[in-house]
């Protein structure tokens, strides 16, 4: 990160049937999504990366399409953390860095790895796990954050470790999954979980105030209040990229949420 830290709302993929005419326009070509989303977002977490391997011609691709300033999180692919020893991934997490990731250039956002609900807090093995990260993919930087759910990990013991890594810590919105705020890296990254059908922006307003709130609040190097944190550690006051998306609950509501919490953040 360089000079004022930037505040980026956004949702998961852009491939979604109900979007059409809530989000979309009734007689937008699909093939014209891509285009559309980036030009209304300001950033996206690509699910297909998830499910299997991109090639690097698509990651190109995507990088075109992607208007200056616009940045993609990239959903670490599900086999490199499915094993029950994460220290036994190295050979899966490097073929998953090496697919075409590089291709996104300036574009290339968080990369995001997602662990089971069932995986618990394991201090050797996600020491290990941590360590095959590496700071920069064919020379383009990258940031890693690690998505938890396993309330074991609310622990301070590996909120020390993802701090010495550099690593962030999902801060989700989730009624079951644990919420960890603690600030471990130079960027914060939140994915909301809650939103409703009945709700046209998905949160309500008293919600997307108080969301907006914490975004700025992490931007200017601040500790918000209202979250759950495991350590009383108090963060450094350097500024942090912020990265908020809403992602499933009541999911054909999601772009609207992102949009509505942009227009507070700007405002």
């Amino acid at each position: 990160m360089t000079g004022k830290a930037t505040i980026r709302t956004g949702i998961g993929g852009w491939t979604f049937e109900p979007w059409r005419g809530v989000f979309y326009p009734a007689d937008l070509p699909k093939a014209k999504e891509l285009d559309y989303a980036v030009r209304h977002l300001s950033t996206i977490e690509i699910n297909g990366t998830f499910y299997r391997t991109q090639s690097p011609s698509t990651f190109a691709k995507w990088r075109e399409a992607a208007p200056a300033g616009f940045v993609y999180a990239v959903k670490a692919l599900q086999y490199c953390v499915a094993k029950k020893k994460l220290a036994e991934a190295e050979d899966s997490i490097g073929r998953f860095l090496a697919s075409g990731l590089s291709e996104l250039g300036d574009a290339l956002g968080p990369i995001l790895w997602q662990f089971r609900e069932t995986r618990k807090f394991d201090t050797e093995d996600i020491a290990a796990f941590l360590a095959m990260l590496p700071g920069k993919i064919d020379g383009v930087p990258a940031r890693h954050v690690l998505e938890v759910r396993h309330e074991s990990f609310a622990c301070g013991e590996f909120v020390n470790l993802i701090r010495q890594h550099g690593a962030a810590v999902v801060i989700a919105d989730h009624e079951k999954h644990p919420q960890i705020a603690d600030l471990t890296a130079d960027f914060v990254y939140a994915r909301l979980m809650r939103s409703q059908e009945d709700v046209p922006t998905g949160y309500d307003a008293a919600g997307l105030d108080r969301w907006a709130d914490m975004a700025k609040g992490w931007a200017a190097g601040q500790r918000p209040d209202g979250l759950d944190y495991v350590t009383d550690a108090t963060a450094d006051t350097k500024p942090r990229d912020v990265f908020v998306y809403f992602i499933s609950g009541a999911k054909e509501r999601n772009p609207a949420a992102a949009m509505a919490l942009a227009e507070r953040i700007q405002g």
